[in-house]
């Protein structure tokens, strides 16, 4: 079974750096530098490379994460579940 691809602009970055990454380092970046759950996976280098060169996208992304499945989202190695992801995206997209 191939890679599962965002089915949106700019879905093919989303998924290499997913969902809840990306939604975890936005967090770090724009509301809380104590939030480091981002950075417990071995990739976080090129994942922040992928967010920098997809900014264009963040405001979007976190929209289109908020209509996400709550069990989808808590499929993620970061300690965190699909509802503190999506209050987080809210959080983000009061802020941006």
């Amino acid at each position: 079974m191939g890679r599962h691809v965002f089915s949106f602009q700019g879905g093919d970055y989303l998924t290499t750096m997913g969902a809840c990454w990306f939604v975890s380092y936005c967090y770090y970046e724009n509301i809380d530098k104590n939030h480091k759950n981002w950075n417990s996976v071995s990739t976080a280098a090129n994942r922040k490379s992928v967010y920098s060169n997809t900014r264009s996208y963040h405001k979007y992304w976190l929209s289109e994460i908020l209509k996400m499945d709550d069990g989808n989202l808590n499929k993620n190695s970061l300690v965190l579940s699909g509802s503190q992801i999506k209050q987080m995206a809210k959080e983000l997209l009061a802020k941006l």
